[in-house]
């Protein structure tokens, strides 16, 4: 199966102070066709003013990951977390039991652009935990979340993993999910993929299946996911 999600389709909300544009449903955006992809719950694509951002507001049985693409973000956490996450910079907070957490955009000058991302745990009630860090690509696929902390990853509660994709102009990588999901999620360049191609902004998810992908003449930076299969009966 393909499963096409085209960045002009996204479920959008502008606030003035914020501008988010939802893959999946979050908030009042609700498209039943659009709930997510195995455990992926979320991503928004995030843009907010300087000085703006998120009040403290509460999480439960959640992984979510904040990959900061441009600006950075000021974090303060009931965990006692109080955190710049600079650009480049990747973080995941285990909500667990219950956590509160505020986010804002740390310049007075400059905007803030980011993707969050929520993955559904593999277990609820856990301790919640935090973690941050710049991760330097060392491949084309270099590992940003995993199961297990590999590759100085940092590590989400779930079989799941998140990969930074990065190619050059006219490169090409073969990406498999054979016995699980994976999801393409484009943040810069162009890829192609057989009658599909993708741009900013765009996705394509796949179940049990591998892909041929090239990269634009701009090259591509992309996220990869490499999921599990799920039960939603």
């Amino acid at each position: 199966m393909h499963y096409l999600r085209q960045a002009s389709e996204r479920g959008r909300a502008n606030f003035g102070w914020l501008d988010s544009k939802h893959s999946f449903s979050f908030g009042r955006y609700v498209d039943r066709q659009h709930m997510g992809f195995s455990v992926l719950r979320v991503i928004n694509d995030d843009t907010v003013a300087p000085g703006a951002g998120f009040d403290t507001h509460g999480h439960r049985d959640m992984e979510i990951i904040s990959y900061v693409l441009k600006g950075s973000i000021e974090h303060k956490d009931s965990m006692g977390n109080n955190f710049v996450v600079a650009e480049g910079e990747v973080q995941r907070m285990s909500a667990g039991t219950g956590i509160t957490h505020s986010e804002f955009n740390h310049s007075d000058s400059e905007e803030l652009h980011f993707l969050q991302i929520w993955i559904e745990p593999n277990q609820k009630g856990i301790q919640p935990g935090y973690e941050q860090k710049k991760i330097a690509q060392t491949a084309a696929l270099t590992p940003f979340v995993t199961p297990d902390g590999k590759d100085g990853s940092l590590k989400v509660h779930q079989d799941a993993e998140m990969y930074r994709l990065v190619l050059a102009a006219g490169e090409t990588i073969q990406l498999d999910a054979l016995t699980r999901y994976g999801y393409l999620h484009v943040i810069e360049g162009k890829a192609s993929i057989k009658e599909y191609e993708l741009g900013e902004g765009d996705a394509l998810g796949i179940h049990q299946q591998s892909i041929n992908l090239f990269a634009g003449k701009k090259g591509l930076t992309a996220l990869w996911f490499d999921l599990p299969e799920v039960d939603k009966t």
